[in-house]
């Protein structure tokens, strides 16, 4: 009887593991959520209006922008991205906003303009050969392709030339 009580305990414990292993091989198929940048408050986004915000006013509100425009700091950018991901494929992006500040000489507020996702593009390389400009040669040609053009005459600075 004691085999028989060993065996019959063994396959609750047989279906335990069996069930772990289902379930992490599970979890590793869930869809991971990435929030990157600003985190967007509409309300406090609203907030900002042109002719009556500073700099200053601006940097309490929002705090400090993701990145200062490119050619001075007469632009605010506040950045947010949200993306999916399935297992170990690339991150997709969902939702996108950029808001961006514009202020005159004075530090005032000009305008305030949002975007979307609708501006995201999407870059694809061209197949998995890089494209080369001049003549395609085979390998072989490549090994042997300069076998007698060394040193021949008109062939550059090799050994055909005359020194003067």
């Amino acid at each position: 009887m004691s085999t028989q009580n060993a065996s019959f305990s063994a396959r609750p414990v047989r279906l335990v593991v069996a069930g772990l292993a289902l379930a992490f091989t599970v979890s590793g198929c869930a869809q991971l959520k990435g929030r990157q940048g600003y985190v967007v408050d509409p309300v406090l986004t609203a907030a900002v209006a042109p002719g009556v915000d500073n700099r200053e006013s601006v940097e309490k509100t929002l705090g400090r922008p993701t990145f200062v425009g490119q050619f001075g700091d007469s632009e605010y950018y506040y950045v947010s991205r949200e993306t999916r991901q399935l297992a170990f494929a690339r991150p997709r992006p969902v939702a996108q906003q950029v808001l961006r500040v514009r202020f005159d000489p004075a530090g005032n507020v000009v305008a305030v303009d949002k975007t979307g996702l609708e501006l995201v593009s999407k870059l694809s390389p061209e197949g998995d050969k890089t494209p080369t400009l001049g003549r395609q040669r085979s390998f072989f040609e490549d090994i042997f392709g300069n076998i007698g053009a060394v040193g021949a005459p008109g062939a550059g600075a090799g050994g055909g030339s005359q020194g003067q």
